[in-house]
């Protein structure tokens, strides 16, 4: 983890409960040693390309998707605990912001949270906020070439590992 300047704290109310259908996936993810993936779900057309990106990396095998609200929020959760002790968590970040790359490094040791930038991968629309202003094809296509570098880069990890 990693020690800031200039930080700052959010207090986040209590909560005793968590997601019944990630307590029963979680452990499941865990016992099959899969790769939690997260990403920023900001409002605009940046954070849905990353979000529709993750969605992509997690359907590939040795992959899952992973809750960054339950991770942020819910620190007894099983899908925290799969998070923490995962070997890597990948997290596609929408834009130069990092909001949940800036959050989950005080969270997850620097060393197994793998941090994208999808803008930097497919590089258009940083003038545009309303993601029904980009075409879904277009889309989908810039978050299939972030999902794609993605994928590559972790295997290449993986081969030099």
């Amino acid at each position: 983890m990693k020690e800031t300047n200039g930080g700052f704290s959010i207090e986040v109310t209590g909560e005793t409960r968590a997601c019944p259908a990630a307590e029963k996936l979680a452990p499941r993810m865990m016992a099959e040693g899969r790769t939690p993936v997260f990403s920023c779900e900001g409002g605009c057309v940046r954070g849905e390309i990353a979000r529709v990106a993750a969605h992509m990396v997690a359907k590939e095998e040795g992959y899952a998707r992973a809750c960054h609200g339950e991770l942020f929020a819910v620190p007894h959760s099983a899908i925290t605990s799969w998070m923490k002790q995962a070997d890597k968590v990948v997290l596609i970040n929408g834009c130069f912001l990092r909001c949940h790359g800036r959050i989950a490094e005080n969270i997850i040791d620097d060393d197994r949270l793998v941090q994208f930038d999808a803008l930097k991968v497919y590089r258009k629309y940083s003038d545009i906020f309303d993601i029904d202003d980009v075409p879904e094809a277009e889309r989908l296509e810039a978050a299939r070439q972030v999902a794609d570098m993605v994928i590559e880069s972790m295997a290449a990890k993986q081969a030099s590992a």
